[in-house]
């Protein structure tokens, strides 16, 4: 279909002018948004009259658009794990809940004592000192020893050696702790990185081997629930949009959970999997330690298309839509067809249509 040919309604365009009669509503199948197009009717001879009241012109644009699907979240810190204690004792000293705590830090007494926080995965399941045999656990304690600043045997390895054993006493020094140069199991808590004290469940005088407290991580993170049925949505290591209190923001997929949640107090409630996000910059959040988020996950894009606001469709009467192509004051309408709506943009193709021409719109 040529620009000058089409729906008898683009050719009835060529000879009358084309009056806004009305604003009607069209829900975009698949969207969920509502898109406000006008309907119009044939009246008399367009020549150069100039567009209706309250429309501009806008260029046609080449750009990539996206499809997006919005799901409800929260700002928060994330799952929280819980510390027992392993030393034998009272508790003496406890942290301030929402306490941030680094690697050699204290995080809580016991027998006066403080048991400082390292870094690592593999919990210390054994005593170590010189003799014991090679295992990972030793160049975790290795490790560190050395990024607290108290090294002299090389790399870090799996061997622990008499240097080993002069470094872990020049440690105990420094808490002033007995220098005996042997590490016990529950001589420190184990995190895999700084830690947010989110709950206290201990007492002073309570005893050192009980449930103490829990903590988080650090940064904020952002926790989604999202219809099962729609999981292919989320991917790992995935970009999503994110609105936290007006704020615009993006963010990166970190864990996606591998059970399905329902509402038991719902009977019509969709089943939901949780989506873990890290915020790409902590300052999308502001101040805030918690608030509803809104996420914004991918679902269509295409790139190096036509695009006009919406506000530049025209619904013609027999169905099917039409741009109004401007023509230094010139005006005549032009059939096209539809494709990706998204941000206020409408992808469209038509005969003769290209990026830089311009055409009426409303918004």
């Amino acid at each position: 279909m040529s620009e000058h040919e089409g729906p008898s309604a683009v050719r009835k365009g060529r000879r009358a002018r084309w009056l806004i009669t009305a604003a009607i509503a069209i829900v975009l199948l698949g969207t969920g948004s509502v898109v406000v197009l006008t309907r119009v009717s044939a009246g008399a001879s367009t020549g150069d009259q100039a567009p209706a009241p309250g429309a501009s012109t806008t260029d046609i644009v080449k750009t990539t658009l996206t499809e997006e699907e919005t799901a409800d979240a929260t700002l928060g810190y994330g799952s929280e794990t819980s510390v027992s204690g392993r030393k034998e004792g009272t508790i003496t000293s406890l942290p301030q809940v929402g306490a941030k705590i680094d690697r050699g830090k204290k995080v809580y007494d016991v027998n006066a004592k403080p048991v400082p926080l390292f870094y690592g995965t593999l919990p210390f399941y054994r005593d170590l000192s010189d003799g014991v045999d090679k295992g990972p656990d030793v160049k975790q304690l290795e490790e560190n020893l050395k990024a607290l600043g108290f090294g002299g045997f090389g790399a870090p390895d799996e061997k622990f050696t008499s240097a080993t054993a002069a470094a872990l006493k020049k440690w105990q020094k420094s808490l002033g702790l007995e220098q005996t140069g042997t590490f016990g199991q529950g001589d420190v808590v184990l995190a895999a990185g700084p830690i947010r004290v989110s709950a206290v469940s201990a007492q002073p005088g309570s005893p050192a081997g009980s449930e103490i407290l829990k903590f988080t991580g650090t940064d904020r993170v952002v926790t989604a629930k999202l219809d099962a049925k729609k999981q292919s949505l989320a991917q790992q290591g995935g970009k999503v949009g994110l609105e936290i209190s007006g704020k615009q923001g993006t963010g990166t997929v970190d864990k996606i959970g591998t059970s399905v949640d329902k509402d038991q107090n719902d009977p019509n409630a969709k089943p939901k999997i949780e989506v873990s996000i890290k915020l790409d910059d902590q300052a999308t959040a502001g101040s805030l330690d918690s608030a509803p988020v809104t996420v914004h996950f991918t679902k269509g894009k295409r790139e190096n298309v036509l695009a006009v606001p919406v506000g530049a469709l025209l619904a013609l009467a027999e169905g099917g839509f039409a741009v109004e192509v401007d023509e230094g004051g010139k005006r005549r309408l032009v059939a096209v067809q539809t494709g990706l709506f998204s941000g206020g943009k409408v992808e469209i193709t038509g005969d003769g249509l290209k990026a830089g021409m311009k055409v009426v719109t409303t918004s």
